[in-house]
C-alpha cells in the first residue's frame, strides 16, 4: 500500500498547475496572448499587406481548385470546386478573425485529398456505405480529438520532440504531391484534347511556371525600373503569370484550339446534383459505422495536428522576426471546430497549408532599423543601429484573401473560374512545388551530393567528412519517396501515421547510425532552440565540444 501511495504522489504533480498534463494550461495562456495582441492586429494596413493578400489569394485558391478537379473525379462528384472554395473561404475567415496566429494560411491540402480519395474508394467499393455520412462522422470524431489534444497540452509533449528531420520530409512530400498533381492534370488533358491542344497545354503549364519564377526575381533586376516597380512585380508575380496564360488562349488562332477548363457549378449548390443542400444527414449512418469512423478520425487528426502545427512553426521561424505572442492550443480548438463544421456541411475540411503559410510570411517581410545595445570592454555600453528583417504581423492579409476566396462561391465569380484552363492550374502547381522545394534544406544538401569534394565548404570539428551528411540526406529522400508511394496504394490512408512515427525514430534510432556532431549539424528542434544532442549534453553537464571517441568512429 505504501508503494502505491508513493507512486501516486510522484504521478500527481504532472496534473498540477504549470506541468505537462495540467488540463487547459496552454489554452489559458493562448487566450491571454490573444487578448494582448488582437486590437493591434487590426491597426496595421499598407500596400505590402494588400499585395500579400492578393498573392496568397492566387496561391491558395488556384491550387485548391486543382485539388477540387482531382476530388471531382476521384470522389464520384461528391466534392468539387464549390465545396473546396466554400471550405477554403469559410475556414480562412474563421481563422483570420479568431486564431492566435493569423500568419497561418488554411486550405484543402494535397495530403488530405489523397486521404479522402482513398476513404471514398473504401466506402464505395468495399463497405458500400454513403461516403459523405461516413466522412462527416470521421470529422466529428476529429473535433473532439482536437479538443482533447488542446486541453491536455499536446503541443508540449508532442511537437517539442519534432525535429527538422521530420519537418523537412513533410515539406518535401508536399512538393512531390504538387508536382504529381501537375502531371495528373496534363495526363487528363492528353485524354481529352487533340494533339495540338495537348501540346499547347504543356506550353501553357510550363509558361505559367517560368513566367511566375522569372517575375518573382524582379527585386534582383537592379538597375532596371524603380525599386517600387520591382517590388510590385515580385509581389504580384504569380497573379500576373496566371492572368497572362488565362487570357492567351483567347487571342488569334490560339482561340481555335480545344482546351479543358475547370468544371464549376452554375449556382450556389453542391456539385453533386443529387444533394439537396449543404448539409449531411450524418445521423442516418448505422451505429457500427459511426464507431468505425473513429479509425479514419484518428488518422485525419494525426495529419491535421502535425500539418497545422508545422505550418504555424515554419511561418514564424527566426528569419521572419515575429515579435507578437503566438500559440498553438487555441488554434487546435478552432481547427477541430471548423473540421466538424465541414463534415456536417459536406465539404472538405481545411487546415494549415505548406508552402502557402511560409510564403505568406515571406510576402510580408520588410527591413526595419532597430537600435540594439552593445556591450563594450569599458565601463559602459553603446547603442548601434542595425537593419533587421521582420514581417508585418496583422490579420488583414489573411482576412482579405479568405474573404476574396469566399466571394467566388457566387455564380458570377464561379463563371470566371470556369474560364481557367487546367493547364494554367498545372503550371501553378509546378510553381508551388518549386517554391516549396527551393526553401527546403534537403535540396541544398542534395546538390552538395553532386558537388566535387574539392568544392565543398569545410565542416565543423568532429565531422570527418560529407559521407555521413550525404547518407542522412539520402535517407530523408528515400523515406519521402516511400511515403509518397504508400499514398498511391490501398494503404494510403495510413501515411500520416508513418510521418508521426518518424519523430520517435529520429530520437531513438538515428543516434545509433550517425554520430552526435553530424546530427547536431544537420538537425535541430523544429519549434525551439537547440538540438536533441544539446539537450543530452546539458543533462550530462557536458560542453558542446565534448564528444565520445565511439561517436566519431561512426563516420569512419
Amino acid at each position: 500500500m505504501g508503494a502505491i501511495l508513493s507512486h501516486l504522489r510522484r504521478a500527481v504533480p504532472i496534473w498540477q498547475k504549470d506541468n505537462a498534463l495540467s488540463p487547459g494550461r496552454l489554452l489559458k495562456q493562448d487566450l491571454k496572448k490573444l487578448r494582448r495582441r488582437y486590437v493591434s492586429d487590426w491597426t496595421l494596413f499598407n500596400q505590402q499587406v494588400f499585395a500579400s493578400a492578393i498573392y496568397v489569394f492566387f496561391t491558395n485558391l488556384l491550387p485548391g481548385i486543382t485539388f477540387a478537379s482531382d476530388l471531382y473525379v476521384l470522389t464520384g462528384k461528391q466534392w468539387g470546386t464549390m465545396e473546396v472554395v466554400l471550405s477554403t473561404g469559410l475556414c480562412g475567415v474563421v481563422f483570420a478573425l479568431f486564431s492566435i496566429q493569423p500568419l497561418t494560411i488554411l486550405g484543402v491540402t494535397g495530403p488530405f485529398s489523397i486521404l479522402a480519395e482513398n476513404i471514398y474508394s473504401l466506402c464505395v467499393n468495399k463497405f458500400e456505405i454513403p461516403f459523405l455520412q461516413f466522412m462527416a462522422w470521421s470529422l466529428i470524431h476529429c473535433a473532439w480529438m482536437h479538443y482533447m489534444l488542446a486541453v491536455f497540452n499536446a503541443h508540449d509533449w508532442t511537437m517539442r520532440y519534432v525535429t527538422t528531420f521530420s519537418a523537412e520530409i513533410f515539406s518535401l512530400l508536399n512538393s512531390i504531391i504538387y508536382f504529381h498533381k501537375a502531371i495528373q492534370e496534363l495526363q487528363r488533358a492528353h485524354q481529352q484534347l487533340s494533339f495540338a491542344g495537348f501540346l499547347y497545354s504543356i506550353l501553357g503549364a510550363l509558361g505559367t511556371l517560368l513566367v511566375a519564377v522569372f517575375l518573382s526575381t524582379a527585386e534582383r533586376w537592379k538597375p532596371l525600373f524603380h525599386r517600387y516597380v520591382r517590388l510590385g512585380v515580385r509581389e504580384y508575380a504569380a497573379a500576373i503569370s496566371i492572368i497572362i496564360f488565362v487570357g492567351l488562349p483567347h487571342i488569334g488562332q490560339l482561340s481555335t484550339l480545344d482546351r479543358v477548363t475547370l468544371p464549376v457549378s452554375t449556382s450556389f449548390r453542391p456539385t453533386d446534383p443529387a444533394r439537396p443542400g449543404f448539409y449531411v444527414k450524418f445521423w442516418e449512418l448505422p451505429v457500427a459505422w459511426i464507431f468505425a469512423a473513429m479509425i479514419p478520425g484518428v488518422i485525419i487528426t494525426v495529419l491535421f495536428f502535425f500539418d497545422h502545427e508545422i505550418s504555424s512553426i515554419i511561418c514564424t521561424v527566426d528569419r521572419y522576426g515575429t515579435k507578437k505572442p503566438g500559440g498553438f492550443a487555441w488554434d487546435i480548438v478552432l481547427l477541430g471546430t471548423t473540421t466538424a463544421l465541414s463534415g456536417i456541411l459536406g465539404i472538405p475540411p481545411a487546415n494549415g497549408l505548406l508552402p502557402q503559410a511560409p510564403l505568406h510570411s515571406e510576402s510580408l517581410l520588410h527591413d526595419v532599423s532597430e537600435e540594439i545595445d552593445v556591450q563594450s570592454d569599458g565601463s559602459g555600453g553603446r547603442t548601434e543601429t542595425k537593419v533587421v528583417s521582420r514581417v508585418y504581423e496583422q490579420r488583414w492579409s489573411a482576412f482579405l484573401h479568405a474573404g476574396g476566396v469566399l466571394c467566388f462561391v457566387s455564380p458570377p465569380f464561379m463563371h470566371v473560374l470556369g474560364l481557367t484552363p487546367t493547364s494554367v492550374l498545372a503550371g501553378l502547381f509546378l510553381f508551388m512545388g518549386e517554391q516549396s522545394l527551393s526553401v527546403n534544406p534537403v535540396l541544398y544538401r542534395f546538390l552538395r551530393m553532386l558537388t566535387a569534394p574539392s568544392e565543398l565548404p569545410p565542416l565543423p570539428e568532429g565531422i570527418l567528412g560529407y559521407r555521413s551528411i550525404h547518407g542522412y540526406t539520402a535517407t530523408q529522400i528515400i523515406v519521402t519517396v516511400v511515403i509518397f508511394i504508400v499514398t498511391l496504394t490501398v494503404a494510403g490512408p495510413a501515411f500520416p501515421v508513418i510521418i508521426a512515427a518518424l519523430v520517435p525514430g529520429r530520437l531513438l534510432v538515428m543516434n545509433r547510425i550517425w554520430n552526435r556532431e553530424t546530427l547536431r549539424y544537420v538537425d535541430a528542434w523544429a519549434c525551439r532552440a537547440g538540438t536533441p544532442e544539446d539537450d543530452e549534453d546539458a543533462k550530462l553537464n557536458l560542453p558542446l565540444s565534448h564528444r565520445r571517441p565511439q561517436d566519431i568512429d561512426k563516420d569512419e
